[in-house]
């Protein structure tokens, strides 16, 4: 690893593919637990390169996991079936 090498991954991280899966879960659970307090308080560059590491880790697993299981109540079928009568709480 020259310097180059080190200084880009001290300020992007290890390149996802290079991860397993247990090191990809943790860096995946560190972002999304950071990613709020990033958006109300971050610089905009700071901001940036949280999106742009969000989207790394997010697309390696995905590039992973291409079956991974969906709920249905995630999908669109799922949406339009709360909303056609469904409520979580009772109007009066």
């Amino acid at each position: 690893m020259n310097a180059h090498d080190e200084w880009e991954t001290a300020m992007t991280g290890v390149d996802p593919s290079r991860l397993d899966d247990q090191q990809l879960m943790k860096e995946l659970e560190t972002i999304h637990r950071t990613r709020h307090d990033t958006l109300l308080h971050a610089s905009n560059d700071a901001l940036r390169a949280h999106n742009g590491r969000m989207a790394e880790l997010e697309g390696e697993y995905l590039r992973r996991n291409p079956r991974r299981p969906v709920a249905a109540g995630r999908t669109r079928e799922g949406a339009r079936q709360r909303g056609s009568g469904e409520s979580a709480t009772p109007r009066l």
